[in-house]
């Protein structure tokens, strides 16, 4: 189980990683910080997810309580704000700014995680799996865009 819930939190982060570089390598210039998602395309976009948009995908999934969608969209937020704080950051090395984002979001995930009831971590363990699934063939574009399955988990 301990293992599982590493291997979990690790593919969260190297998903949440890739977005932000990839945006890096694209683009010179910063996101605005009204950016929208764009449309289209499942409502994906480059660039960190806004926090207030995360909750309310987090509020419908999980049905969280206000105390609840409170609470994660200030984890969000901090997360956020981190991410923002290290892509700008340019004296690290792209493999240092990759283990540090992937740090933070593990540490976010844990944090909303002990949030949950038993139920909620029930779905949201399921989430994760998924998001891991779709973070070991894909690079770009939404979870469930595509039929093309990455390679089976090496364990």
């Amino acid at each position: 189980m301990l293992k599982q819930c590493f291997l979990v939190l690790l593919a969260a982060g190297v998903i949440s990683v890739t977005a932000p570089l990839a945006t890096a390598q694209s683009n010179d210039s910063p996101p605005p910080n009204n950016q929208q998602p764009a449309q289209g395309n499942g409502g994906w976009h480059h660039g960190p997810p806004d926090p207030a948009q995360r909750t309310k995908e987090l509020t419908e999934k999980l049905k969280l309580t206000s105390d609840q969608q409170t609470k994660v969209q200030d984890i969000l937020q901090s997360e956020h704000s981190q991410m923002e704080s290290l892509h700008q950051d340019n004296s690290l090395s792209q493999q240092d700014r990759r283990a540090k984002m992937m740090d933070i979001r593990k540490n976010s995930d844990t944090q909303i995680r002990a949030l949950l009831d038993s139920n909620q971590q029930k779905k949201w363990d399921e989430m994760q799996a998924k998001r891991e699934q779709w973070g070991q063939g894909h690079r770009h574009g939404p979870p469930d865009g595509g039929d093309n399955q990455g390679p089976p988990p090496q364990q």
